[in-house]
């Protein structure tokens, strides 16, 4: 493995596969709209253009779409449409550049291209909005990309981490179920099962890069990750 392209590369989850790459010994472009003062491409992930022309550029063998809004934390009554829609006008756009993109490329035979969804949409959200279908649809789009991805050489799969302390989505959500649970940060995150970080969700997903086949989608918790069943 060469290149690595990790959309959403600057922060929470796609930093620690940026940073496990790296330790691999990759050449890593982290691609995000506010780099953090590190080396990469700066842009819009929902961009069609941008997506062609990273993946005409650099030519990955691993694609990371980490990339995605951070949900608006309240009460569906709450919630304007505007609000509730904010992940499918983002986080399905995201999912749809990158995998139409690096399949109209296409990358090299070899390549691996993996997409972060969210255990959110096994389980709920009801305080996220939209986020959990959202979330759900960006599996479903990987799988039919993954159909068409087949023929080409090209593999690809869908990881769904569990709430990750440490990263804005994941400190997000622990403060709003914490304060709905009458329950402290520290409470809360406690009795969090097998919370994962970013660095072994970083590690799992290097364990994905080259693979023959993958499982059609992961969930990521503090034990790795496991297939879906």
């Amino acid at each position: 493995m060469k290149s690595v392209v990790v959309v959403g590369g600057s922060r929470g989850l796609g930093r620690g596969v940026a940073l496990a790459a790296s330790e691999a010994g990759a050449r890593v472009t982290p691609v995000a709209r506010d780099l953090d003062g590190i080396d990469g491409v700066s842009g819009d992930a929902t961009d069609e253009g941008l997506a062609e022309k990273v993946l005409a550029e650099h030519r990955p063998d691993l694609l990371v779409i980490t990339a995605g809004a951070v949900p608006e934390m309240r009460p569906l009554t709450a919630h304007t449409w505007e609000s509730f829609s904010a992940n499918w006008h983002t986080d399905v756009r995201i999912a749809f550049a990158w995998l139409r993109a690096a399949l109209r490329l296409p990358l090299a035979p070899g390549s691996t291209v993996v997409m972060f969804g969210s255990a959110a949409e096994l389980r709920g959200s009801p305080l996220s909005g939209g986020y959990a279908g959202a979330k759900a649809t960006v599996r479903l789009i990987t799988g039919y990309a993954a159909a068409e991805a087949r023929n080409l050489g090209i593999a690809m799969t869908t990881v769904l981490p569990v709430i990750t302390p440490g990263t804005k989505i994941g400190d997000t959500a622990i403060r709003a179920y914490a304060g709905k649970s009458n329950l402290t940060l520290e409470q809360f995150t406690a009795n969090l099962p097998n919370a994962p970080t970013p660095a072994s969700i970083g590690r799992g997903v290097m364990g994905l890069a080259g693979a023959k086949e993958l499982a059609s989608a992961y969930v990521a918790d503090g034990a790795g990750l496991r297939p879906l069943e």
